[in-house]
């Protein structure tokens, strides 16, 4: 077993170094939103032995131990160089009382360069059987005791993981000098005189409470209460170490992993962020609209999560990314949006879906300046009990609000069914009602219908946003289950993709009529969209009386009755406006179906039918329903002349269609074979490319 951890190691520690489109962690140095470095600290001197090296540790960036205590290993410590580490970690077991070897090392392939190694106590592991000298005495117990350390971007080398504990007993301080260096150590590393001191500068980039040790998080209860911990997470204890391994081994194991983490003036973590492969993949394709959730930071579950959710071309929700915020402040909520850029190279939504908060307004006003924000109607109707219960005729304020919001198709009768129930019930002057008025462009369909949604306006009543980790987290959800959760939910979700993308590609859906545009589009759409818009093609048979009213130029402006079925399954004629022009191939329905749902409505369909029209014009079939819309479709990527080719662009580009072949790989074992075919043989195509530049 650890030789196959350690070669699972290597692999990921080679796919970090060459893959430049999941940045290392020392990317939260280059952003302008990360942790600034703290004062330089003191120098702590330590001498270990009366004959033995002096070592002195230049500590920076927030050390602040006693000269009297060594410095405990903890994730986020920088040295100038390995050696540094090395000898840093030697002093630090002869200490504790115990010794070090050299578990791994990794190097660059062309220069030989080190850039990755594996301390550990000399306890860890056992002997193979081979090796087994029999007069002599085993004292390998496998003990885990180790760090892992790493070159980064800044020349440094950085501890990455760290286990403190061991499964033995510990000896007292060794006296007796390491002689037998490590792998690659230069044996003058040590000073071997008192005479000589060995400055280690030692540097904390990320200050992480190690296993959860810090007094600042033993009471995790009177964290939540007490407001000067407003700029942390609430972590228990562990936590924020396990956090960080859950995200390095995600970044050793999954290609093009993404996270950064944010640490307050004090070192504590405030904001996290990531976003695996798929997520990463899935904005190309599904990012124009996106909802941002943040159900479980205002409903103050265990865990602060957030996350950026889409619709895939099944109308099933896609996850774009999560993180954990410290709280709903603006600080943290642009540094969350910023790193959602990042990890998309600048890219922006088209549309952004949010709950109705000032401090989200301001967030996204700066961070996403030309994308469109609106808030979720779901979300505010859900608030209705909670904000108007109380009311003396709450059922029919209720109802009348319902109607205002969901039966006007213009503005003025909004308004004027807004201002019936102000004065009807007397509640001008309820400041939650009044507020809503005042953000009404941001949430109220008959002023969003120029806003694409792309299915997830919820602007009909009884639509609801289901959140994403929905069965997977309830409030007590403590993070390291729902750190094991994610992945389980993760790969739920993408096994429902892959089965609908089956489906939709091996069966024909049943026609229900004989209109030409359900069997036009039953031939190009996913299972799932079709059947949406089969639906409307069902109810253009309730609509009557297509007449034309006036007209201005090519455009004709029509009108289409249609029986709606209201309370108590009584039945109403409403008439609904359509534009039609013929040579701009363009039709337009006052109910905006179109924009918000991304298929023609019933009323446009009757229109086209009306004038002959057999095909629905091409720019009302959305490439993003279609069957093979991840397959043919590529991000749109201004990578320039071929001098300034974006390599981080290119990759994710192949990436994305890469894990097409991937997903539908591991749907079964004929599946698998095919996959690997095709990927054996692609690999082959592109090193002849190679021997044609020779």
């Amino acid at each position: 077993m650890d030789t196959q951890t350690d070669m699972m190691a290597e692999i990921g520690e080679h796919n970090s170094n060459n893959t430049t489109c999941h940045p290392p962690l020392n990317s939260m140095e280059e952003t302008s939103f990360c942790c600034e470095q703290l004062p330089e600290g003191e120098c702590i001197e330590i001498q270990k032995e009366e004959d033995g090296p002096l070592v002195e540790l230049d500590c920076r960036n927030g050390f602040s131990e006693g000269r009297k205590q060594f410095v405990t290993p903890a994730v986020g410590m920088e040295f100038e160089s390995y050696d540094d580490a090395y000898n840093y970690y030697i002093c630090y077991a002869k200490e504790v009382g115990f010794r070090v070897r050299v578990k791994n090392s990794w190097f660059k392939r062309n220069s030989r360069e080190k850039y990755g190694a594996v301390l550990c106590c000399s306890s860890q592991g056992f002997k193979r059987i081979k090796d087994v000298n029999h007069m002599r005495k085993e004292t390998r117990t496998g003990c885990p005791a180790m760090i892992r350390m790493r070159l980064m971007d800044s020349q440094r080398w950085r501890i990455l993981e760290v286990t403190l504990e061991h499964n033995h007993v510990l000896g007292a301080k060794i006296h007796k000098s390491v002689k037998k260096m490590g792998t690659g150590t230069k044996k003058k590393s040590l000073p071997s005189s008192n005479s000589e001191a060995h400055t280690v500068k030692l540097y904390r980039a990320l200050v992480i409470d190690a296993g959860g040790n810090s007094n600042a998080i033993s009471n995790a209860r009177e964290d939540r209460t007490s407001s000067e911990f407003s700029n942390r997470l609430n972590l228990k204890k562990g936590d924020t170490q396990a956090i960080y391994n859950y995200l390095c081994r995600m970044q050793l194991t999954n290609p093009n992993f993404f996270y950064l983490m944010d640490f307050n003036d004090e070192g504590h973590l405030r904001n996290v962020f990531w976003a695996d492969a798929r997520s990463r993949a899935a904005c190309g394709y599904f990012g124009d609209v996106i909802y941002f959730d943040n159900t479980y930071l205002l409903s103050k579950y265990e865990i602060p999560l957030v996350g950026f959710v889409g619709i895939n071309h099944h109308g099933q929700s896609v996850l774009l990314g999560c993180g954990l915020l410290a709280g709903e402040s603006l600080e943290s909520y642009v540094w969350l949006f910023r790193a959602w850029i990042k990890s998309l190279s600048g890219f922006s939504p088209q549309t952004i879906i949010t709950d109705k908060c000032k401090v989200l307004q301001s967030a996204i006003a700066e961070v996403f300046p030309g994308s469109l924000h609106r808030f979720g109607l779901p979300l505010i109707m859900k608030k209705v009990p909670e904000k108007l219960g109380g009311l003396r005729n709450y059922d029919m304020i209720r109802k009348e609000m319902i109607k205002a919001i969901y039966e006007t198709l213009k503005m003025n009768e909004f308004e004027s069914a807004w201002a019936f129930m102000v004065q009807r019930f007397g509640v001008g002057d309820h400041e939650w009602l009044c507020s809503l008025y005042e953000d009404r462009n941001y949430w109220a369909p008959v002023y969003l219908k120029d806003t694409f949604f792309a299915g997830m306006s919820a602007t009909r009543p009884g639509e609801s946003f289901t959140p994403f980790f929905d069965k997977f987290v309830h409030k007590q959800t403590p993070l390291k289950e729902f750190l094991d959760k994610y992945e389980l939910a993760l790969h739920k979700k993408h096994k429902e993709e892959a089965l609908a993308d089956i489906e939709s590609r091996s069966s024909t859906p049943l026609l229900k009529t004989r209109c030409s545009f359900e069997l036009q589009l039953s031939r190009i759409y996913t299972r799932q969209m079709f059947m949406k818009f089969q639906f409307e093609v069902e109810e253009m048979y309730s609509c009557f009386g297509t007449t034309q009213l006036h007209v201005d130029g090519p455009a004709i402006i029509y009108l289409v009755k249609e029986r709606v079925l209201c309370e108590g399954n009584r039945r109403e004629i409403r008439d609904f406006e359509v534009l039609y022009s013929r040579p701009a191939g363009e039709v337009r329905c006052i109910c905006s179906c179109f924009n918000f749902y991304g298929y023609l409505c019933r009323h446009a369909l009757c229109v086209l039918n009306f004038n002959g029209v057999e095909e629905i014009p091409s720019r009302y079939i959305l490439s993003r329903w279609k069957k093979d819309y991840k397959r043919l479709h590529i991000p749109d990527h201004n990578t320039g002349v071929a001098d300034d080719i974006d390599h981080t662009q290119l990759s994710n580009q192949l990436f994305r269609s890469a894990l097409q072949v991937v997903e539908e790989g591991t749907i079964s074992l004929d599946h698998y074979n095919v996959a690997l075919h095709a990927i054996e043989e692609s690999l082959n195509k592109v090193h002849d490319v190679d021997y044609r530049q020779i």
